[in-house]
């Protein structure tokens, strides 16, 4: 398994999102950072295998959780598998600013969940219980309360090619921390 660089803070982000400027956003929610390109396709690298196949998925999410309260930040689940064009798409180690948000905000874990028939405990956790609708899906987790943010909103960033890398670090910045 090929991995040269991690994804979207050490990780990752669907034409849905385009339609989260519909939700009003909460009060506490952060400013998105500005960023310098206007297509995903702007980034240069190989692709990367970022979804361990073979990890303890249950493990790596109570680390994850546990950093994230102790460091105070929210938890972003990202669920996905390497088969996944839009979940390899995602390589963040490119936009510096983005890069900075997520690692400011988020405490990243990534979860193979093979083709929807692995790891699917993980989502049914917080409630996500249905077939997930696409991958990438994210589970933005208060890891103090234990509460899912984005219920309802889990797969919106599953088209992730199709959006512009401002349309993720927006749809990102919506959270309350």
């Amino acid at each position: 398994m090929i991995r040269p660089f991690p994804l979207l803070s050490g990780a990752l982000l669907s034409g849905a999102v385009l339609g989260m400027a519909l939700f009003a956003a909460p009060a506490s929610a952060a400013q998105a950072p500005k960023l310098t390109i206007e297509s995903f396709a702007e980034l240069k690298g190989p692709i990367v295998y970022p979804y361990d196949e073979t990890a303890d998925a249950n493990k790596a999410v109570a680390r994850a959780k546990a950093r994230a309260r102790a460091r105070h930040k929210l938890l972003l689940v990202d669920l996905g598998g390497n088969w996944c064009a839009d979940c390899l798409s995602m390589t963040i180690d490119q936009q510096p600013a983005l890069k900075a948000f997520i690692d400011r905000r988020y405490e990243v874990v990534l979860v193979d969940v093979g083709r929807f028939d692995r790891n699917l405990q993980i989502p049914a956790h917080w409630g996500v219980t249905e077939r997930l609708d696409g991958v990438p899906a994210f589970l933005v987790v208060d890891p103090r309360t234990d509460r899912l943010l984005d219920k309802g909103h889990v797969s919106a960033i599953e088209d992730v090619r199709h959006m512009t890398p401002q349309a993720m670090a927006d749809w990102l910045a919506q959270w309350p921390k």
